[in-house]
C-alpha cells in the first residue's frame, strides 16, 4: 500500500490519496504508548510493515510533522488490517 499513486498524464507527478476514516471495531487493539514509541515502529510491531504508520496516524489523529508518539497516550490499533485493502480500493474508485 503506497500513500501516493502515479499520475497517468505526466508519469512523474504524484497525487495525494485520500484514505478512509477508521471506525472503531471490537477487533481493534488498544495500547498505552511508552517513551520512545514511534508510529513506524508500532506499525512494524503490529502489522509487520513500518510503511503502514499512516494507518495508526489516521486512526489516532497523529503524525502531523513527526512519527513520535507521546508517552502515556492510548493508541488504537485498527485490526484486522486485511479489510483495509478493500476499503482503500473503494475510496480510490470514488475519486
Amino acid at each position: 500500500m503506497n500513500r501516493y499513486r502515479e499520475n497517468t498524464l505526466t508519469g512523474r507527478r504524484y497525487d495525494t490519496t485520500v484514505y478512509p476514516n477508521f471506525t472503531e471495531r471490537e477487533s481493534d487493539y488498544y495500547i498505552f504508548s511508552r517513551e520512545g514509541d514511534r508510529l513506524d515502529l508500532l506499525a512494524n510491531a503490529f502489522y509487520g510493515d513500518p510503511s503502514l504508520w499512516w494507518v495508526l496516524a489516521q486512526a489516532n489523529y497523529l503524525g502531523k510533522g513527526s512519527l513520535m508518539v507521546p508517552a502515556g497516550l492510548q493508541i488504537r490499533i485498527p485490526f484486522p488490517i486485511d479489510e483495509l485493502n478493500f476499503e482503500l480500493e473503494r475510496v480510490i474508485k470514488e475519486r
